[in-house]
């Protein structure tokens, strides 16, 4: 079999303006495994509660981030392509969940390139159903149309991988080491009812408080546990004191409980318990995104220093910094055995 790579991130609207932004959220919004719901009122919700006011904002959020060459998460994640196809031997193709590039237009590239074998790596270290698990069921059915004789062997969540952890930690370095008085780790946040659903045993997950304390094969695919799985992998390498950290969930949408805290209520209230210098650090994410840039570096950053805050710093994400591409490279070079491309190391850059 000849081997590829699909790397699939969420994606982000063509364009900041409020036409296609409207189309990014409608694709969005109506996957049964982001909103799930029924359809006729997964319809209803999105097309008269949600898509006649949310682009509009969400176009001028866009706006803010925007840059010469795009969206930060595609042209981040495209500049990881690109130099993950520097150090490795087989074909790499870049694809998005929602918008472009699409899943289908990368599998027709690998497809043409011979490849029958994909290593589909989603680019979420956690798994949810509403990223992790749609990206992976999206590109096993757009293969399956369109390269029908194409095997997909899908990387599991790397929400604890050595190489992920360490890439993480460093990326950190050098704003741990000038100082702060707490850490917050942000996660994208998740409705309380869908890691219910992704319970295989029925009866875990946030059955008590202190479930993902427990070991359960429950923890194979829930989101929280692997955050805090993270968490305790990155506390321990980076040396960060107990008491000094904390964690909280962002992004939440809708009226349903989402998973608690919520990190714009911290961050207002840090302020009051004598937490003056931030420190913030998004994991779910592996590329900066609006998420990140605008919902927690200005609009997130605004809001503690308003509340009383003096300092705000924010650790960039993981983008491409040289450990997390060795990092991929491992996981490719898994994969697809000893690569046979060789590159001068990128520690210096």
């Amino acid at each position: 079999m000849s081997k590829g790579v699909l790397l699939v991130n969420l994606g982000s609207p063509d364009s900041p303006s409020v036409r296609d932004v409207r189309r990014y959220l409608r694709e969005f919004l109506m996957d049964p495994r982001v909103l799930d719901v029924n359809w006729f009122l997964r319809f209803a919700i999105v097309h008269f509660a949600i898509l006649p006011w949310r682009p509009k904002q969400s176009a001028h959020a866009y706006k803010t981030i925007w840059g010469v060459e795009g969206s930060p998460l595609i042209v981040i994640s495209q500049k990881v392509c690109n130099k993950l196809q520097s150090r490795v031997s087989v074909p790499v193709e870049l694809a998005m969940r929602y918008q472009n590039p699409s899943i289908a237009s990368a599998v027709r590239k690998l497809a043409q390139r011979g490849v029958t074998e994909v290593l589909l790596i989603p680019l979420f270290p956690h798994y949810a159903m509403s990223s992790f698990e749609t990206a992976v069921e999206r590109v096993k059915e757009v293969t399956a149309r369109l390269a029908p004789g194409a095997r997909i062997i899908v990387q599991a969540p790397f929400y604890d991988h050595p190489q992920y952890i360490t890439a993480l930690t460093a990326s950190a370095r050098d704003l741990l080491d000038k100082g702060y008085d707490h850490l917050l780790f942000s996660f994208h946040g998740l409705p309380e009812h869908q890691l219910r659903k992704s319970d295989p045993t029925g009866c875990h997950c946030l059955a008590t408080p202190a479930c993902c304390e427990v070991a359960s094969p429950a923890h194979a695919t829930c989101y929280r546990a692997q955050c805090f799985k993270t968490v305790a992998a990155f506390v321990r390498q980076a040396g960060i004191p107990a008491g000094k950290y904390s964690v909280a969930f962002q992004s939440r949408l809708g009226r349903d409980p989402w998973l608690k805290p919520y990190t714009d209520y911290e961050l207002v209230r840090f302020p009051s318990a004598g937490i003056k210098k931030l420190l913030v650090i998004c994991p779910a994410f592996v590329s900066d995104c609006l998420e990140t840039v605008e919902e927690i570096g200005i609009r997130g950053r605004q809001a503690f220093l308003n509340a009383g805050g003096t300092d705000f710093a924010q650790i960039p994400c993981l983008n491409e910094h040289p450990l997390w591409l060795e990092a991929l490279e491992g996981m490719v070079s898994s994969f697809a055995g000893p690569m046979t491309k060789k590159i001068e190391s990128e520690l210096s850059a």
